[in-house]
């Protein structure tokens, strides 16, 4: 979470109520990190030098500084064919498309969830069910030699 936090406020200056709702919303809703894993890890980047922090109308707003830029760009170098955005190349980037696309599925799970009719909510689950057994059916053909 270090990187993901550099990254956000390599974007923007923010508090950490703003960081913690930025990880909400780019996780469709579906993890929101709690005060007491963001504020100790704030703490830690602020110790090390990779960002500082002021106090802002009763908020402490903190900052990304060179040496945070730095040790960003040096992770991002760590991780080759990482997309710089859209449309990489590589195993990392097949990963990235892979997570975005299960967040957006996440998310329309979600809609259904809160609107659909109690039909809707059960073809969705219906459809859900076969994706994940067939999910495990082609990662098993994959272990015996085979891909589906």
């Amino acid at each position: 979470m270090k990187f993901v936090l550099l990254e956000l406020l390599a974007e923007q200056p923010r508090h950490g109520y703003e960081l913690i709702k930025a990880l909400e919303q780019r996780n469709a809703g579906f993890y929101r990190p709690s005060p007491g894993s963001v504020y100790p890890l704030l703490q830690l980047l602020e110790d090390e030098g990779s960002v500082t922090s002021e106090q802002v109308e009763g908020k402490r707003v903190y900052t990304i500084t060179d040496a945070g830029r730095q040790l960003l760009e040096q992770h991002r170098q760590r991780r080759p064919g990482r997309p710089e955005g859209e449309g990489g190349n590589g195993p990392d980037a097949e990963l990235e498309r892979l997570q975005r696309s299960a967040m957006a599925l996440m998310s329309s799970v979600k809609e259904v969830a809160r609107h659909g009719t109690p039909e809707q909510r059960r073809a969705a689950l219906e459809r859900l069910d076969a994706t994940r057994r067939e999910l495990y059916r082609m990662l098993a053909q994959e272990d015996a030699g085979g891909l589906v």
